[in-house]
């Protein structure tokens, strides 16, 4: 028969060897707390197991569950001495969640249970204490009425709260055993009321009431949208833990807390924790009293009154710290504890690894390797490479106050203030001028580069954490709201309103791209200090790497920003941005609407000169290093004028009407551009574009060679690839390019040609392209659109859905669809391999910087990966964890 059901304490142990998966993280800490001698009440926990035949079942138990619960039962009152259900004494227990991995808050906790019309008296007359037993049968309806029975919450609090008025209380520690046992009577009366049934009495009603209820909670929403946001797939379900009650409400010297063995806000090895004398558990993190600190010396450095438990409890809290003691050596690292003290006795109710802060991870795991407690290859695999993102940006300061109009979805990382305006122009304006701006749109274009670059952060009413905005802006390190779905923006009166609020041009916001809120004002914020400790742990990270890391990259800022987050060169660099500059944005169309390649020559002699200083720009920067640069890849109407002004201005610069220009701008219209005359297409039609571009980068890299003696090393990349003919058209005009240029200067440089595996048929010809390509740059952003059919900047609509219902376990425009787009790359870098050994091969789309995806090119023995320039450090952590995993 199929074991379920795991004892613990008492000298008691079923097994389950400390197995989070079997267990879950509290039931397999419980279980190895009591293993270790500490003072653990005793318990059992259902394994998750149980959770997903639940479910399966319809809501409903295997049949061996009950005899099996009985059992667990048996065992805490054979240790406690009491029994459940015992009018004269009785034992209580709390039943509580626990999946594998912590989900603070999300799942649902029953305490006191057991309790009824009989027990609350026993309970009594064993405490010695009528106060005690009805003020714990009062929290026990309210609780179990909230969490099995779903009745308003509101209800009992709004009773205790007239209780309080009517006697002139201001505290709940204020009511008498009287005043208890009267609220008691209205909670019941309530239950009746709401429920249209008596409060169960029957005790093992409501235990298996409470069961069902936490099992329950693992598909709630708060839960779903946890898992969601921290990748915690909906399969692993949750263990119920069944444990006897202890009680920190039972006078003067009881109490209850909550600790963690380092500070997990900055990082310091210093006890720090909040406890309080004669309250159970819920009222520490609940708030209804304001706990007391742990140690004394975060109460002076507090300026606070009330006793530390230090002081106030100094022989238990003698006893908790070499508790902390020897549970951070057991589990080797920063513990997070709940405890209870009863009538003087020590309880450990809970432990496991603490949440902290990024900046907080990091001095642990520093501080913990050089304590010799861990390894230096465990310090590194200890920091979520994501958490790295809190230490790039700025954060809004925690205890400023903060006016929130809506919220939208965290795209960019950071926080930043600024004056709202509504167009990339007027941003770029204000910018000019000094002022800090935020730049509002309904969504974002290739047209807004250049606000986009100028403001402090940016704002979209739509498109998800994959849209243009999102993505731009965190190549960019601009924070980014992005679906801000309630925001009415009307950009002809430069507004916008959420619901009856209006704020205007000009009028001040902050965003805050790491939670999506919108506030109104200015919030301050505080700078990243980029510490010691991470560079430490960066400089470990690097040693055991064996992937190399770039950055997407086409600014001299990003390039610079880059560079001192670690890149080893430019994994991409994308020319169109440089071409939607104010100053050189009529040339380009000049050279777009011209009807013959003379026209085009004209208006491409007007770029190069840019073009040049755009490279020479890019390539004093990386001098020495790889530069990845993709030739021009958008479809030519995103570059086409739409205003009546815009076509006065090309049709002067160009020597045209406006009507013919016009019908030239009609003439290239495309139904769905993204799949039309764009990429390698326009090279192969226009190959003069081409031809400027590679002269331009050549030009460059000789004289940066030239005045630094570091030559660049240029990989001209060749976009949207399907054949091998299209790369060896292209080649041509690029190796022409590169001798002319050779001949002209008297001197060479070393240099590249490749392509960008983005078409599902350019992965699976790879070997013949590779006769040609002498690198492969995975663009993966378009190549999950070409291999799924799905629109990225249209997927936001139904995404979230898809990997609710498990039909990605990831958005696949965030971390990659290794089953299907993963194994196209896979298959290309066999096949380029094949016919060229030596051939280097990368990926720069987003998934770049995303660490599932960074493990996925680690696996598959991909060269380096590229990231924006802020996730650069994610890319390094990431790819050393990969290596170290892959042992």
């Amino acid at each position: 028969m199929t074991q379920y059901v795991y004892r613990f304490g008492g000298g008691v142990s079923d097994g389950g060897n400390g197995d989070k998966n079997l267990l879950g993280g509290k039931g397999a800490n419980l279980d190895g707390m009591a293993s270790i001698g500490l003072p653990v009440p005793p318990g059992f926990t259902i394994g998750t197991p149980v959770c997903a035949l639940y479910y399966d079942s319809g809501e409903s138990f295997p049949d061996s569950l009950k005899a099996e619960v009985a059992t667990g039962i048996a065992h805490i009152e054979s240790v406690t001495g009491k029994k459940f259900g015992d009018a004269a004494d009785p034992l209580l227990v709390s039943v509580r969640s626990g999946a594998r991995v912590s989900m603070p808050g999300m799942m649902d906790t029953v305490l006191n249970l057991g309790l009824n019309d009989a027990t609350v008296q026993g309970l009594a007359a064993t405490s010695g204490d009528d106060r005690f037993a009805w003020d714990s049968y009062r929290r026990f309806i309210q609780m179990y009425s909230d969490v099995v029975l779903g009745l308003d919450h509101g209800r009992f609090e709004e009773a205790l709260e007239i209780a309080k008025e009517d006697n002139g209380y201001h505290l709940d520690t204020e009511l008498s055993a009287k005043d208890w046992q009267k609220l008691v009577a209205e909670y019941k009366g309530v239950v009746q009321e709401l429920w249209g049934k008596p409060f169960p009495q029957d005790v093992h009603d409501q235990l298996w009431g409470a069961i069902g209820a936490v099992f329950g909670s693992w598909q709630s929403e708060r839960a779903k949208v946890y898992r969601r946001l921290n990748d915690i797939p909906g399969d692993w379900g949750t263990a119920v833990n069944v444990q006897a009650m202890v009680f920190g409400n039972m006078g003067e010297t009881s109490a209850t807390g909550v600790a963690f063995t380092r500070d997990p806000s900055k990082g310091d090895n210093a006890y720090y924790g909040e406890f309080l004398i004669n309250a159970q558990g819920e009222d520490v993190v609940a708030g209804i009293r304001t706990p007391q600190y742990l140690t004394r010396a975060a109460r002076e450095a507090a300026g606070a009154r009330p006793l530390s438990m230090e002081e106030a409890m100094p022989e238990v809290y003698a006893q908790l710290a070499a508790v902390f003691e020897t549970l951070e050596t057991h589990y080797r690292d920063m513990q997070d504890i709940e405890f209870t003290v009863q009538q003087g006795k020590l309880w450990m109710l809970q432990t496991r690894s603490g949440k902290r802060t990024a900046r907080a991870a990091l001095k642990i795991a520093v501080d913990m390797a050089n304590e010799g407690l861990i390894t230096r290859d465990e310090a590194i695999l200890r920091v979520d490479p994501q958490a790295l993102d809190q230490l790039l940006h700025p954060t809004l300061d925690p205890n400023a106050t903060r006016d929130v109009l809506t919220k939208g979805l965290p795209a960019s990382p950071g926080a930043a203030s600024g004056l709202a305006v509504f167009d990339s122009d007027t941003a770029e304006t204000r910018a000019a001028a000094g002022d800090a701006v935020i730049l509002v749109r309904v969504e974002t274009s290739p047209e807004d580069i250049h606000g986009m670059h100028a403001a402090k952060g940016i704002l979209t009413a739509r498109g998800g954490m994959t849209s243009h905005a999102a993505v731009v802006a965190r190549g960019m390190g601009r924070p980014c709201v992005s679906g801000a779905g309630t925001l009415a923006i009307n950009a002809r009166e430069r507004l916008f309103r959420v619901g009856q609020r209006e704020v205007r041009e000009g009028d001040t916001i902050t965003i805050d791209g790491a939670t999506g809120e919108v506030m109104l004002g200015e919030v301050p914020t505080v700078q990243p200090e980029l510490s010691g400790d991470f560079g430490t742990l960066m400089e470990w990270a690097d040693a055991k790497r064996r992937l190399k890391v770039r950055a997407n990259a086409e600014t001299p800022l990003d390039c610079r920003t880059a560079r001192e987050f670690g890149a080893e060169g430019i994994g991409l660099c994308r020319t169109e941005h440089m071409f939607f500059d104010g100053a050189r944005i009529t040339a380009v169309r000049q050279m777009i609407l011209a009807s013959d390649e003379k026209g085009r020559r004209m208006a491409l002699d007007k770029l190069l000169p840019e073009q040049r200083s755009d490279f020479v720009e890019i390539f004093e920067v990386m001098a020495g290093l790889p530069c990845t640069i993709r030739l021009l890849d958008p479809p030519l109407h995103e570059f086409l004028p739409h205003e009546e002004n815009e076509f006065e201005e090309v049709a002067k610069a160009a020597g045209l009407d406006v009507e013919t220009l016009k019908r030239r701008a009609a003439e290239l219209h495309e139904f769905n551009p993204m799949l039309g005359h764009r990429g390698c297409r326009l090279g192969v039609t226009y190959p003069e574009i081409y031809e400027m571009q590679a002269r331009a980068i050549f030009e460059a890299a000789v004289l940066v060679a030239e005045k630094s003696g570091a030559a660049p090393i240029p990989e001209v990349m060749i976009p949207l690839v399907a054949t091998r003919r299209e790369l060896e058209l292209m080649k041509v005009v690029v190796d022409k390019a590169a001798q002319s240029v050779f001949a002209e200067k008297g001197r060479t440089v070393e240099y590249l040609v490749g392509t960008m595996i983005e078409l599902p048929r350019a992965a699976l010809r790879a070997g013949e392209i590779a006769e040609v390509g002498e690198f492969f740059s995975f663009g993966t952003n378009d190549l999950t659109q070409t291999t799924l059919g799905v629109s990225r900047d249209d997927a936001a609509r139904f995404l979230t859905t898809y990997v609710e219902k498990g039909i990605y376990a990831r958005d696949p425009f965030v971390s990659l669809d290794v089953e299907g787009v993963g194994e196209l790359i896979a298959l290309a870098a066999e096949r380029g391999r094949a016919t060229r050994s030596g051939i280097k091969l990368g990926i720069c789309g987003e998934h770049g910087g995303d660490p599932a995806s960074i493990a996925f090119c680690e696996a598959t023995g991909l060269d380096y990966v590229s990231a924006s320039p802020y996730r650069v450090p994610i890319a390094r952590l990431a790819a050393a964890q990969a290596a170290l995993r892959s042992r």
